[in-house]
């Protein structure tokens, strides 16, 4: 489904990152991963370190870049908090610096360039637990819920311009780090990445055309 496309991923050094770029290779896309670090593993045809909290960075690397058209936004990250009268500022910061700041910087870099062709595809990573706040998670529920805002605003900006603007939300993905912070759960109900990514991949595919503006829930059987 992804033929002949050309496929930016940012957090490709992770989890969920490798298993798209392994679905998206195999789907016959040519895929360029951005991540802070690359690690053992990641399979990307071209891959830059980059801080993607650093505008003027991001700017550089996705300026240089050949022509792209797909953007896969997967950096982010979650971390329990404290009460949302207390919240730790380090803690709010964290949050919105990995899941939001990332995304606006790599927004402000690539939507030029889809848009100097009128055509491409954005998918972003919500979270189904941020459709509504939870205890000891308000920094993450808030960073998570800018996301989708952002995604849906996005898409009224971009749809009449050809280019798709989506967002999957998954519950628990199944990864080591959370195999190893919830040691007493039950993995076998989570995402598994593998899942998660034919989502991502399909929406950023030509199958996807008429998608806009869409927060999907990709939930396993949580």
């Amino acid at each position: 489904m992804l033929s002949n496309r050309r496929i930016v991923i940012t957090g490709a050094s992770g989890a969920l990152g490798q298993s798209v770029v392994e679905r998206a290779r195999a789907e016959g896309a040519t895929v360029v991963a951005l991540d802070l670090h690359r690690r053992e593993g990641c399979q990307a045809h071209e891959f830059h370190e980059v801080d993607l909290t650093r505008s003027e960075a991001v700017e550089e690397v996705i300026g240089r870049l050949e022509t792209f058209d797909v953007l896969f936004n997967l950096a982010g990250g979650f971390a329990m908090g404290s009460s949302a009268w207390s919240a730790d500022d380090g803690d709010w910061e964290r949050m919105m610096q990995l899941n939001v700041t990332t995304l606006r910087t790599v927004l402000k870099a690539a939507v030029p360039r889809l848009l100097e062709r009128d055509r491409g595809a954005i998918v972003n990573v919500g979270a189904l637990g941020a459709l509504s706040g939870a205890a000891e998670m308000s920094a993450y529920c808030a960073a998570k819920s800018v996301v989708m805002r952002l995604t849906e605003s996005l898409s009224e900006e971009l749809r009449h311009r050809g280019i798709q603007v989506n967002a999957v939300l998954p519950s628990v993905i199944d990864t080591p780090a959370n195999r190893a912070g919830m040691p007493d759960a039950d993995p076998s109900k989570w995402v598994s990445p593998r899942d998660l990514a034919s989502v991502i991949c399909f929406l950023g595919s030509a199958n996807a055309a008429a998608i806009h503006g869409a927060l999907i829930p990709v939930r396993g059987l949580s």
